[in-house]
């Protein structure tokens, strides 16, 4: 009975020994993240059905990679930024709704508004953050907020930008990405747009008057035939290779200019295309799609390759709407169909975008997801899946992180609202095109005109083309959404035009409807 009572002691005994030789249990190792941006790609210059069915574009465009994206991966049909690229990419940056950081145009030249604000016929806009966003303080027309690279570098990430930034002004710190917290930047400065595309034209380098345009410091492909879609591809592959030698978690923010105008011809697809019966310029726009859908292959295909397939997340996204309103071949306001109008625009055609992400282990494939979401949304969702829950910001941040959508944690209701605030003028005319607020809750959309207070309500399940007004049919709905619109803007003490007429503040507007 002792040899066995000493026998069970003696086993208790080893049982903890070898416990406590056990390794603890070792965290999870950071994810490599990908966000890639495409610049002015609407909800249907893709050959992925965001829709409940394909349409004619879905069939006109090829984009097989993000064909293979999507069968990764997730796809979400109600993704939104603003009407216009600045806003977007500076609630990207910050987390904050544009209503709240007021870079709510699109910047340039330091401390000025653009001319045809200046000269709106009825409105006097206000004195916007026309300077963009800056990593110190001190400049009364800038916000000034902690980066999300600035985030992730601390958190010792590899941060690498590639392509469009258009995040400051002209001679301001945030023209920069390296003051951003990058550790490197292709290509990335104060300008919205090339002045070329191509190589052999040195991306616009060299031409008199265009120096805002040319797209910088890719001197070893000029003069060579290479489209700048591919060439800060390249660049950004050979960057994410420093951060492999470096044993780093990386984050690429590959930020294209394409589809942006001036609208050019990928030669590598153009003819495919024209063969199609496209116009010239439809043909070149196409081509460019293509062009970027290649880029995001060439990415894909780099990660499995180094075998770092299953740590990478691939976030895909648009900054607005497709150009609908001028440039483009075709009838105006007609290329993102069955969605109303096109950039600048409130209405869906100018900020509902396709929005792809694969995060290997955590999604399930070919999931489809009608969570409603906005660009603010991926500045908390990108610190969670890079493990990052303690951050402290300057900024007060509006979005809120969808990560538990993307694991499948959590089921959508419905019933959040989201915001648009553009008390600004960006120039062409169109449905939903002009200074307005709006706000989404769960199927109702309402839309509030500055110049003229005009108020539109649709229910976007229903009518996703935005065809019926709803306003007299169903005033009740439409006066609870003007009160949940005119709240949150003054919680976040927005801007407002002034009526020139009047020398008023344009009213918000539930108090046109009490």
């Amino acid at each position: 009975m002792k040899k066995m009572k000493k026998l069970r002691v003696f086993l208790v005994v080893m049982v903890l020994v070898i416990s406590s030789c056990q390794p603890e249990e070792l965290p999870e190792t950071p994810p490599n993240i990908i966000l890639f941006l495409v610049d002015d790609m609407g909800w249907q210059d893709t050959s992925v059905p965001f829709w409940t069915s394909r349409t004619p574009f879905n069939d006109r465009y090829e984009t097989p990679n993000m064909e293979r994206l999507a069968k990764e991966g997730m796809k979400f049909t109600q993704a939104y930024a603003t009407p216009v690229c600045s806003p977007t990419r500076i609630s990207l940056m910050t987390g904050m709704n544009a209503a709240r950081h007021r870079v709510t145009n699109w910047t340039l030249e330091k401390d000025s508004m653009k001319q045809m604000e200046k000269n709106h016929p009825k409105l006097e806009f206000p004195l916007w953050n026309v300077n963009g966003m800056s990593p110190v303080g001190g400049d009364s027309l800038a916000v000034h907020a902690m980066p999300l690279p600035q985030a992730l570098h601390d958190a010792g990430y590899f941060t690498i930008h590639s392509g469009k930034a258009h995040l400051g002004a002209i001679g301001t710190p945030g023209e920069n990405p390296l003051n951003l917290g990058f550790d490197i930047n292709i290509a990335g400065h104060a300008a919205g747009a090339p002045e070329s595309y191509l190589g052999t034209e040195n991306f616009g380098n060299g031409k008199e008057g265009k120096e805002i345009w040319a797209v910088p410091g890719l001197e070893e492909y000029h003069g060579k035939d290479i489209f700048l879609t591919e060439a800060i591809t390249q660049k950004a592959l050979k960057a994410v290779d420093s951060a492999v030698t470096g044993q780093q978690p990386f984050f690429l923010y590959m930020s294209h200019y394409a589809v942006h105008t001036p609208i050019m011809g990928d030669g590598r697809f153009i003819e495919k295309y024209l063969e199609k019966g496209l116009d010239s310029t439809e043909a070149k726009y196409a081509s460019m799609i293509e062009g970027m859908d290649k880029s995001l292959g060439d990415i894909m295909n780099y990660l499995e390759k180094n075998n770092m397939e299953e740590n990478t997340v691939i976030l895909f996204m648009s900054d607005n709407g497709g150009l609908s309103a001028h440039a483009r071949g075709g009838d105006a306001h007609t290329h993102n169909a069955p969605l109303s109008s096109g950039k600048g625009s409130m209405h869906e055609g100018g900020i509902r975008e396709p929005m792809l992400v694969k995060w290997p282990g955590k999604i399930e494939p070919e999931s489809v997801s009608d969570y409603q979401l906005i660009i603010e949304d991926f500045y908390p969702s990108i610190l969670e899946i890079a493990g990052i829950d303690s951050l402290q910001t300057i900024q007060k941040v509006d979005g809120e992180s969808f990560a538990s959508i993307l694991k499948g944690e959590k089921e959508y209701n419905g019933i959040r609202p989201l915001f648009w605030h553009y008390p600004n003028e960006w120039g062409p005319s169109g449905p939903g095109i002009g200074a307005a607020s709006a706000v989404r809750k769960g199927d109702f959309k309402f839309i509030y005109y500055h110049a003229d207070r005009r108020m539109e309500l649709f229910n976007i399940k229903e009518d996703i083309s935005e065809t019926k007004n709803l306003m007299l049919e169903n005033p009740e709905q439409a006066k609870k959404l003007a009160a949940v619109l005119s709240d949150y803007l003054k919680s976040v003490d927005a801007q407002m035009p002034i009526e020139k007429l009047t020398g008023e503040l344009v009213p918000f507007p539930i108090a046109l409807l009490e």
